[in-house]
């Protein structure tokens, strides 16, 4: 499986989302305290779909099924901009009833067809991409190619990779201060 820079970008993110929410200062797993308090704030969170899709994105934590891994790893290679609908995916991904609410609210947001569409590859990648890689590393991986090594190679190293580690660091950077800059506007306190 190839992932486009812009899914590259997102999955670290995404990542240390949800690994700032499993646990509180104390060290007590909160995750699914604290997802569901993101989840009652889905009307306040859509409106960062756009600048910081996975921010919102962990409101859908476990809330997909994918029926056909293929179809949503094809679309993981896509940049942004040639993403396909959410309604054109729903032969491939179902939504568990408890995010199909969550869902709809999204829709009627501008960008909400994209961002699920987004939120569905994101949540794909943190509970199938690494088998996903090691299958696509093996059967790649002739005697003489070369690329089945540098994709081994890559497993490796995949999970260690901060979002500023990734193919385009002044993009993942300027998304980040955005980020902290928009809520730090709307009164939150910035993530250090």
């Amino acid at each position: 499986m190839k992932l486009s820079p812009y899914f590259y970008d997102l999955r670290a993110a995404y990542q240390a989302e949800l690994d700032d929410l499993i646990s509180d200062s104390e060290g007590k797993h909160v995750l699914r305290k604290r997802l569901a308090e993101k989840r009652n704030e889905i009307g306040f969170l859509v409106q960062m779909l756009e600048m910081a899709p996975e921010m919102v994105a962990v409101v859908f934590h476990q809330g997909f099924r994918f029926a056909k891994p293929a179809a949503i790893e094809r679309l993981l290679g896509l940049p942004q901009e040639e993403l396909p609908d959410w309604h054109s995916l729903t032969h491939a991904i179902t939504l568990e009833p408890w995010a199909a609410s969550l869902a709809q609210t999204v829709l009627r947001e501008p960008q909400g067809d994209r961002f699920l569409v987004v939120a569905a590859g994101l949540e794909y990648l943190q509970q199938h991409a690494r088998l996903g890689h090691q299958a696509a590393a093996h059967a790649d991986g002739d005697s003489d190619s070369e690329d089945g090594e540098d994709a081994a190679e890559h497993d490796d190293d995949y999970d260690a990779l901060s979002a500023d580690d990734a193919a385009d660091p002044k993009n993942s950077r300027s998304r980040e201060e955005a980020s902290s800059n928009w809520l730090s506007d709307v009164g939150f306190d910035r993530k250090e």
